[in-house]
């Protein structure tokens, strides 16, 4: 018996409301975790390039305060 021929009976409901909510009371703490995770990544990465864009911006600012230093 294939699953399709399983929820060829049921109801609508049931396929679309009562199996998710089931899903979610059941995997909703692995789901909330893997987003935590995945968002926490993301701002990580972000911070990490924005960090990094500063650092090119303050050195390449210093470096060419120099060259002008020079000639003078």
């Amino acid at each position: 018996m294939a699953v399709q021929e399983v929820f060829a009976g049921m109801p609508w409901w049931v396929k679309w409301v009562a199996i998710p909510l089931l899903a979610l009371m059941v995997f909703g703490g692995l789901i909330t975790s893997v987003l935590a995770f995945v968002v926490g990544l993301l701002f990580k990465v972000l911070l990490f390039v924005g960090l990094v864009a500063g650092l090119i911006y303050v050195v390449r600012k210093f470096t060419s305060s120099d060259r002008s230093r020079e000639e003078w």
